[in-house]
């Protein structure tokens, strides 16, 4: 089962997606060679917490920190740590999840440190674009296979690949619901979506296998061929039949003066 929510509910829930939208943006402007990433942590916990939120990822299913950081080869659920730091032409993957009022917002976007090569910004550009033409198959009575279709459709048109064991999901008065939403699939699998269903919507894609590994922390996701992998996550709403952006990424467009159409 899934949740539909009402146009009421689902400005809570946008409330919370802007948070984590706005704690990104502020950690942009820190990320540079030299960091280490649990200043990046703390820093989100605190601007979460000042701003009237609490960590939707601290305590969830015994995550220790408030944001995922995963750098590099490190594909999702990266732990941040003191001695941790990042360096010039890393990549960094930053998750959040935020709660408040009630409702969940939840967030991801791949970083550039300082200058990287272009087969990593290459990856990223397709990365983001195949979040963008995910986002464009939520409608109403379309199946999620269609969302897992494109997504997967375009990565593998530039010889990337799909991590297939973390997916997209449901999204509302917790972090993570049903339904599940993959990364790949075939238009017409699965359920299809109607009005009032809230989902994250987050290519996870790697620059070579689509195998992965977990560190010894127990959390920490490896591509296994050690190639770099990104993630970007938005949260949409079914609104009059079609998607409506309840996060957004001009935060960090600001804090990076990235400029956009």
């Amino acid at each position: 089962m899934y949740s539909i929510y009402s146009l009421e509910e689902i400005e809570i829930i946008k409330k919370s997606a802007l948070l984590t939208s706005k704690t990104l943006g502020i950690l942009a402007k820190e990320i540079k060679p030299g960091i280490n990433t649990l200043y990046l942590d703390k820093l989100a916990k605190e601007f979460i917490y000042d701003n009237g939120g609490s960590s939707a990822f601290l305590g969830l299913y015994d995550f220790p920190n408030t944001i995922c950081i995963s750098i590099n080869e490190q594909v999702v659920h990266g732990i941040p740590k003191n001695n941790v730091y990042l360096y010039d032409g890393d990549i960094i993957s930053i998750d959040c999840g935020v709660k408040m009022n009630g409702y969940c917002g939840d967030q991801a976007y791949t970083f550039e440190v300082g200058e990287i090569n272009y087969k990593k910004k290459k990856l990223l550009q397709i990365t983001k674009e195949s979040l963008y033409l995910g986002i464009k198959e939520c409608k109403k009575g379309h199946s999620i296979g269609h969302i897992g279709f494109t997504i997967q459709n375009h990565v593998e048109k530039y010889g990337y690949n799909i991590v297939k064991e973390f997916v997209g999901h449901g999204l509302g008065r917790n972090i993570h619901e049903n339904p599940k939403i993959p990364n790949y699939g075939k238009k017409g699998d699965g359920d299809l979506l109607k009005e009032g269903m809230v989902l994250s919507i987050e290519p996870m894609v790697n620059m070579g296998t689509d195998k992965i590994q977990f560190d010894k922390d127990g959390w920490t996701i490896y591509t296994f061929d050690k190639q770099p992998s990104a993630h970007f996550e938005h949260n949409i709403a079914i609104i009059n039949g079609k998607a409506s952006l309840l996060s957004t990424f001009k935060y960090i467009y600001k804090s990076l003066k990235i400029k956009t159409k």
